[in-house]
């Protein structure tokens, strides 16, 4: 398992246009990518969009991303990648 911990560092939270753009990089990936925040937890992959924005993180929220499988060094560095330029 690779993971990290990010914290949010966009004033308008996670919306929708990082949430797309996050959600596009890690679509080649067959690793399982999960984000955990707060007491929740979702599939980044198979959650879609409104899994993620229905999460209401905000500016300074910390968030814990997981990833598991084939490719998940690859896969953890394209959605940290994705949450260090759009968030």
């Amino acid at each position: 398992m690779e993971k990290f911990t990010y914290t949010i560092k966009d004033r308008d939270g996670v919306h929708a246009r990082p949430a797309g753009a996050i959600l596009k990089a890690i679509s080649g990936y067959s690793s399982k990518i999960k984000l955990i925040y707060k007491d929740k937890n979702i599939d980044l992959k198979s959650g879609g969009i409104f899994a993620l924005l229905g999460l209401g993180i905000r500016f300074q929220d910390e968030v814990y991303i997981h990833a598991t499988g084939d490719d998940e060094k690859e896969a953890i560095i394209a959605v940290k990648r994705a949450f260090e330029e759009f968030l």
